[in-house]
């Protein structure tokens, strides 16, 4: 099973390289960084990680085509192929927070990720190309000084629509916080598709970013994970169904405010909301507990794995170094 790593895009382009080369070091196959309009650029922060490792695969997850014209980003992309000798990756999405920080309303968004994914892989070719879209367009394109191996192009996609065309037009795909039922749910529905374009189900990536907080005492990675609940899709519809009942989650969305002011906060304090109810949201929706009882966690990587996703990406929030080591381990001997 494919490990890789979600590191915070704040981090400085130094440190970025040490925890990158620490996870190198422990096995991880490759490290993302989240795309935030406050972090730092990836392509660039990325670019030391890559003459200071030889294996680690790096690149942005999710670039959206609304907030980076895709023949701009094929540019970025190939550059930081190039810097790493082939060992560059992306996941294109539809846009999520930056988006709406930048008041931008995006329409057809299948489509334009479908776009973008084909003017990537067109670019990376190499070779003289033009593209005439419906949303995108460009005119005798030539990237002949991208001479290593073509990057991974992933399509970062939840919905029904985005997941099927990612299973046509991706080198793989990439979920966000997909529990067990639910990456059944979306191996049914790519599977069939995969196979109608005559690609191989059994080898096709199928990534799930995952957050991991699994800390040296309970009470500790309790914290840490209820502070970042807002940040991840478990809280928000429809995922919140896969962890508690339709009357709970009903209460969870009258305290939206509340979980975003914890965050804001850095706060694990979740106001009206019942101790058993975020204590239910947590172990259902991330993964959080001691490392006394890491096998837990471990167990339900696996399950993954028997749902249907080829490998996880595991975002760490404070102390990166101590998870990667504690990754590199536990996880990574019992994974791969």
């Amino acid at each position: 099973m494919q490990i890789d790593l979600i590191l915070q895009p704040h981090f400085a382009a130094d440190e970025v390289a040490r925890l990158g080369a620490l996870a190198e070091s422990v096995g991880i196959h490759g490290v993302w960084a989240t795309n935030h309009l406050d972090g730092r650029d990836p392509f660039v922060n990325f670019t030391p990680l890559a003459t200071q490792t030889s294996a680690l695969h790096m690149g942005p997850t999710a670039l959206s085509p609304f907030e980076v014209h895709p023949v701009k980003m094929a540019n970025l992309l190939l550059s930081l192929n190039e810097i790493s000798k082939g060992r560059a990756q992306i996941a294109v999405g539809g846009g999520g927070g930056t988006l709406q920080t930048m008041k931008i309303k995006p329409s057809r968004m299948v489509r334009a990720v479908r776009e973008c994914l084909e003017i990537l892989h067109l670019v990376a070719s190499g070779q003289p190309v033009s593209y005439d879209g419906e949303l995108f367009h460009m005119q005798w394109l030539r990237a002949d000084w991208a001479r290593s191996a073509p990057p991974a192009i992933y399509a970062a996609a939840n919905g029904p629509q985005m997941l099927k065309m990612g299973a046509r037009y991706a080198d793989g795909i990439m979920t966000s916080d997909f529990t067990v039922p639910r990456l059944r749910w979306a191996r049914e529905l790519i599977d069939p598709v995969l196979s109608a374009a005559g690609r191989d189900p059994a080898s096709f990536p199928l990534l799930n970013f995952w957050a991991w907080h699994v800390k040296q005492s309970r009470e500790e990675a309790q914290r840490e994970a209820r502070t970042y609940l807002m940040a991840r899709g478990t809280i928000w519809e429809p995922y919140i169904h896969d962890v508690v009942s339709a009357e709970e989650a009903a209460l969870v969305a009258r305290h939206y405010p509340a979980f975003i002011k914890a965050y804001n906060r850095r706060s694990p304090d979740i106001e009206g909301v019942p101790e058993a109810l975020l204590a239910k949201i947590v172990e259902r929706g991330v993964s959080a507990c001691g490392v006394a009882d890491i096998d837990g966690e471990i167990e339900r990587l696996r399950e993954m794995r028997r749902a249907g996703a080829t490998g996880v990406v595991l975002c760490l929030y404070n102390d990166p170094a101590a998870s990667i080591r504690m990754i590199g381990e536990k996880v990574v001997p019992a994974l791969t």
